[in-house]
């Protein structure tokens, strides 16, 4: 199992992960890494691990508001799915009584 070595907050921590998922952890990390970074500049030295959680809290908040948008997205596209079956079975019944109207205007069977 690959490892690799991150800095987070200024303290290198070595992780395992899955072959060829090095550079997304590092990536991973990098962000956490800004995060702690920039509350360290807003908040102060207020601690390592008071900064890392409230980063790590700040990270889960977006990641559920994420998750609350995708779901209302699904919602709104099951819900306009469901609507343009409705306009499409509507159209082919238009289509099935003009069809029947032509044939009735013009003689033909089946009218």
């Amino acid at each position: 199992m690959p490892h690799v070595s991150v800095t987070i907050a200024g303290k290198s921590y070595r992780m395992a992960c899955g072959a060829g998922e090095e550079s997304h952890l590092e990536t991973l990390a990098g962000e956490l890494d800004r995060r702690v970074t920039d509350m360290r500049g807003a908040f102060g030295e207020i601690g390592d691990m008071r900064l890392q959680i409230m980063a790590a809290l700040t990270l889960v908040d977006e990641l559920q508001e994420a998750r609350r948008r995708i779901e209302d997205m699904e919602r709104e596209a099951a819900r306009e799915a469901g609507e343009q079956a409705r306009l499409a079975a509507g159209v082919g019944v238009a289509a099935e009584r003009i069809d029947r109207l032509a044939r009735a205007l013009s003689g033909q069977p089946g009218g």
